[in-house]
């Protein structure tokens, strides 16, 4: 295969990774998806597989699908940019042509804000939606360029994250605490209830973005292009940066697990900061071996394509089913459920995914949501 493709051309290692992202999403999003503000709440005394799962997920679930789809977004932006160009004459302007990818952005925003206020307030769109119209002045630079912008944008983000950490948290969060036993009846109350939380969490997002998200959502976006234009997502990661990926997800997420369970409070928040860091170097490992397995074939991964190709339908049903589970459904598991319990179900459902993705593109050839995002782009363009 030509490993310089046309970006009229679509690339199946694009959509398997959306797939694994979309996928591993869920792993993390379920367990805020019954205390959306504080998420899963640990024992006093932690059970020895809440542990394991917790490092497990310190070294290949925590940050690293939220990087992995930012990076396939600033993508997908530069893929859309390339086929727009392509299509007009020279001589036109191509102000029109830049446009259209800022509406598809600003409805991305509004498909984030209805989000985060109605259903799940753990909402990445709003960021993704922001931090898309920042990293779209840069779409021109050269890969190095690009790649400089991008440590530049990753490194202002963490200064705030920084900060944060060092302001000692004096609330105590656990199975038996008073903020547990005060909080968790507010999440299975009415819809009223819990619109006043989406409501309040709304608002702290719109704080965070500006300082943090929107600059390091960005600065992923602006990864994910150079690493385009450098082939990567054809020919996956040279040995040595797949090496340099790897001694550092090690290395960082080592740090992270052994200050994660270390019960003091500070030690836990700077382990908050590592983590993305670690996030970013694992996402291009899981970007290398994926390209390197699909190999850009139709035929190769193609559950996971599917489900890369209904990413945004099925990224919102995941948290109308997640929230519909465990805040009415069965929402004594808030109480019971340890950390196996939420892999659990998130395994099944992640297998009930890939199943409705193959099922549903029998039938059609684009996901609800992604026609009407299109659809809406086209009436206000």
């Amino acid at each position: 295969m030509d490993e310089h493709c046309s970006p009229t051309q679509r690339l199946a290692n694009l959509d398997a990774i959306r797939g694994v992202g979309v996928l591993g999403i869920f792993f993390l999003n379920i367990y805020f998806m019954g205390n959306s503000f504080f998420g899963y709440a640990p024992h006093e005394i932690q059970p020895t597989a809440d542990i394991a799962i917790l490092i497990f997920s310190n070294f290949f679930l925590e940050g690293r699908f939220f990087s992995l789809f930012a990076m396939l977004f600033g993508v997908g932006m530069l893929i859309q940019y390339q086929r727009q160009q392509m299509s007009i004459d020279t001589a036109s302007n191509s102000q029109p042509q830049k446009n259209t990818i800022r509406i598809r952005l600003y409805w991305l925003i509004v498909f984030g804000v209805i989000h985060a206020i109605f259903i799940f307030p753990g909402d990445i769109l709003l960021p993704y939606g922001v931090g898309g119209l920042l990293a779209f002045r840069y779409i021109n630079l050269n890969a190095d360029e690009l790649l400089q912008k991008a440590k530049w944008f990753i490194f202002l983000s963490l200064i705030p994250i920084a900060l944060i950490s060092l302001i000692p948290d004096e609330q105590v969060y656990t199975r038996s605490s008073a903020l547990f036993i005060e909080q968790l009846p507010i999440w299975i109350g009415t819809y009223g209830q819990q619109l006043k939380m989406h409501l309040t969490m709304f608002g702290y997002m719109l704080l965070v973005i500006p300082l943090t998200l929107m600059w390091f959502v960005a600065g992923l976006m602006l990864l994910g292009m150079a690493l385009y234009k450098r082939k990567v997502f054809i020919n996956g990661l040279d040995n040595k940066t797949l090496w340099q990926c790897v001694f550092w997800t090690l290395l960082l997420s080592s740090l992270d697990s052994v200050l994660s369970i270390s019960g003091n409070p500070m030690l836990e928040a700077i382990s908050d900061l590592l983590v993305w860091l670690s996030a970013v170097a694992m996402a291009l490992i899981y970007i290398h071996f994926i390209c390197k397995f699909c190999q850009n074939s139709a035929s190769k991964l193609t559950l996971l394509q599917n489900v890369g190709r209904l990413a945004f339908s099925l990224y919102i049903l995941q948290s109308i089913v997640g929230i519909l589970l465990l805040r009415y459904i069965a929402p004594e598991w808030l109480y019971t459920l340890d950390r196996i319990g939420y892999m659990s179900i998130a395994i099944i459902y992640s297998v009930l995914q890939l199943a409705l993705a193959s099922l549903y593109l029998r039938k059609f050839n684009q996901g609800p949501l992604e026609k009407l995002w299109r659809g809406l782009v086209s009436r206000t363009s």
